[in-house]
């Protein structure tokens, strides 16, 4: 490789807000968004919200020509949503399903019924190893009273996990999607903190498009305007993300983002605001590499985060709990009263009344017993993130020659619970 070597990235990134019956304007919207993908030519462009496999196989059809490689990860009841296209032949393909994705009794909002996922491709290019990951978390329905919060800290750490353990022999990491978080939510500050990825937004040379880099703002025609009522200027909640290691240098020569509506049809392409990014990446040597190896001074707001995630998955497991024992209380009154019904049946008294309150009777306790079993497996998926964040902790404690870290209440209660269990 030269020692002037330089290697120019074009990305694309977009929530492309296609879901079946629901999304207005869907095949005109796939169309448009086919002819500019075609015309503008990136290196990669990465795509949320593509539900339906017409839509996907139409796009891969009409771009071929030009992004010869494709790919769409499929999980979950209606899939995952993401797909790329490649200008560059794919090398590696894989993805992951996130633990937890929300509630499937509340089927209003429909995120459990998608496979959430981060799904990670491997390119070569001029020698230079990049692993581009495109992700979709959980929304965020209410602001104030965020009942999936918990969900979406889980998600954003094993991305974070997912991350650091699939990208050791990668020259360069790019991570795009609709993370569905605010830069400055718990969820960003742990991929930055953790994984030391910088945010195209804030580093570009050069920035043209919605105010304060808003993916979601007023003017789009298909944003609910009353959810955006409190942010005058729309919010930020899709991101290109970067970094280098290995000896490499990157930084985004430039940023744009769509502004809400199409200057040709006047109808924008999605919901959400495109992102258009030109990344540059060079050799650089190892000490000038801004890579995510913390020291002393770094490791102090990494903690912080960390401690921070740690005591949020712990209210929600809490919360888990709560919800098991409750469903567990049903269950029990709900066998009660079946068998205070078959004892009236049997004895005669009472028997026709008896009958009708079977079936509801047996539904209450199978609708109970799903109930208990999906917030016992909630609670085992954070305990599960909180315990690999405590380890990180105990880690970063030792480096500082602070010692292991104290381990705290929550976690000593669960392995309270565990050995009375046993």
């Amino acid at each position: 490789m030269k020692p002037n070597f330089s290697l120019r990235l074009r990305i694309f990134n977009l929530n492309c807000w296609g879901i079946p019956y629901l999304s207005k304007h869907r095949a005109d919207r796939m169309k448009r968004l086919g002819d500019f993908l075609n015309k503008e030519s990136f290196d990669l462009a990465l795509l949320e919200e593509v539900w339906s496999e017409e839509d996907f196989q139409y796009l891969r059809q009409k771009l071929s020509p030009t992004y010869p490689a494709a790919h769409h990860f499929r999980s979950g009841i209606i899939g995952s949503g993401l797909c790329v296209f490649s200008k560059h032949p794919i090398q590696e393909l894989t993805q992951h399903v996130y633990t937890l994705n929300g509630y499937p009794y509340m089927i209003h909002h429909g995120d459990w019924f998608s496979g959430k996922a981060v799904g990670l491709l491997v390119l070569h290019l001029s020698g230079v190893v990049l692993n581009a990951y495109v992700t979709h978390l959980h929304a965020e329905y209410n602001r104030r009273k965020d009942i999936y919060l918990a969900h979406r800290v889980a998600q954003a750490w094993e991305l974070a996990q997912f991350i650091h353990h699939t990208s050791k022999k990668a020259d360069v990491v790019l991570l795009c999607g609709d993370l569905n978080m605010h830069p400055e939510d718990l969820g960003c500050c742990l991929l930055k903190e953790w994984i030391g990825l910088r945010d195209a937004y804030l580093e570009t040379q050069d920035f043209k498009g919605s105010e304060e880099g808003s993916t979601m703002v007023p003017k789009n025609c298909y944003v609910n305007q009353r959810e955006l009522k409190p942010f005058p200027f729309g919010i930020r909640i899709d991101y290109v993300l970067y970094k280098a290691v290995s000896g490499f240098y990157i930084c985004c020569k430039s940023l744009e983002t769509t502004t809400g509506y199409d200057p040709h049809s006047g109808t924008p392409l999605s919901d959400h605001e495109a992102l258009m990014a030109t990344l540059c990446v060079r050799q650089s040597p190892p000490q000038q590499n801004p890579g995510s190896t913390h020291g002393p001074a770094e490791r102090l707001p990494l903690m912080s985060v960390l401690r921070e995630a740690w005591t949020e998955l712990g209210l929600g497991m809490a919360q888990a709990r709560w919800w098991a024992a409750f469903a567990s209380y049903v269950i029990g009154l709900g066998l009660l009263l079946l068998a205070l019904l078959c004892v009236l049946v049997a004895g005669g008294g009472a028997r026709e009344a008896a009958i009708l309150l079977w079936t509801p009777s047996v539904g209450l306790v199978l609708w109970a017993g799903a109930f208990y079993l999906f917030h016992v497996q909630e609670a085992n998926g954070l305990y599960k993130a909180q315990a690999e964040l405590q380890h990180v902790l105990g880690r970063a404690r030792e480096a500082q020659g602070l010692g292991p870290e104290p381990q705290p209440a929550l976690l000593l209660g669960q392995q309270e619970r565990n050995n009375k269990e046993q």
